[in-house]
């Protein structure tokens, strides 16, 4: 007797990887908010080709702007605020990273109290929390793609050895935060054979932007640009594209935002702090 064969059973659909929620400082300047959610359509988009495909993107904001990042863990979740704790709901996970370029006192003292907090409200969410994004090489690229841009509009040319660069940071009253900038600067210098390459903050730390331009020139530059360390448009960018031309600055980039460099170190970030099963495969070349 022939006996019908056997049909294998339905198989379980692959676990989807965890979410990725990058989250930003926040500024009262539309502009800042519109740039990080191109940056995330860009980070999406390119999740297929770092071999997570189907990579769920959000945002989400300190303050200033929304969403709130407790508000993206909550529809992550499924779990509405007012709800309060509830036993597991399936297995959802989220990797949180500070969209961050320096360790600061946002990314370790009010993200990580902002994450104990919603790990004791919303217990079926796994969460894990990222590194911010520098220091890293891929930064280094995005800043030669923004400066490049920068430099071609004003129609600047000749060999780096000509150029100062003024690295142009936020600031923070850590000092530590301030020395990482400087450290940038100095590996950009090295690496790319600028005359001279020169931290400057906007706030809470010296020399400013203007400051550092005219210095280079009395110096005997012959010619200075200004890099803009910062990942959106908002005030800070605004004061150090203003200072840096009024001390005589031939050129001044854009802030990162929305490149394929930057959007690459988010995603190796993401790679960093997810499961193993999601680390293990393939990376992006």
């Amino acid at each position: 007797m022939r006996h019908p064969p056997v049909s294998p059973g339905p198989r379980p659909a692959p676990a989807r990887p965890p979410a990725l929620v990058a989250v930003a400082h926040g500024s009262t300047n539309p502009r800042a908010a519109a740039a990080v959610a191109d940056l995330m359509a860009l980070t999406a988009a390119r999740a297929a080709r770092a071999g997570l495909p189907g990579l769920l993107v959000r945002a989400a904001f300190l303050g200033h702007a929304l969403p709130r990042l407790p508000d993206v863990l909550e529809a992550l979740d499924g779990r509405p605020a007012a709800a309060g704790p509830a036993g597991p709901r399936g297995r959802r996970a989220a990797v949180v990273l500070p969209l961050l370029l320096t360790g600061a006192y946002h990314s370790d003292t009010d993200l990580p109290e902002v994450l104990r907090e919603a790990c004791g409200r919303l217990p079926g969410l796994r969460i894990s929390y990222g590194h911010p994004l520098g220091p890293h090489t891929g930064l280094l690229r995005a800043l030669d793609r923004r400066l490049s841009e920068a430099m071609a509009s004003a129609g600047m040319t000749g060999p780096p050895a000509d150029t100062a660069v003024v690295l142009a940071a936020a600031g923070s009253s850590r000092p530590a935060a301030n020395a990482a900038v400087a450290r940038v600067a100095a590996d950009w210098h090295k690496a790319r054979g600028w005359r001279a390459v020169v931290p400057a903050y906007a706030s809470a730390g010296s020399p400013g932007p203007g400051q550092a331009v005219a210095g280079l020139l009395r110096d005997g530059a012959p010619r200075v640009v200004v890099a803009t360390y910062l990942l959106a448009p908002g005030v800070f960018a605004d004061q150090i594209r203003g200072q840096a031309l009024a001390a005589g600055a031939g050129a001044v980039s854009a802030p990162l935002g929305a490149v394929p460099e930057l959007a690459d170190v988010i995603l190796e970030r993401y790679r960093e702090a997810a499961p193993v099963a999601v680390r293990d495969r393939r990376r992006y070349a």
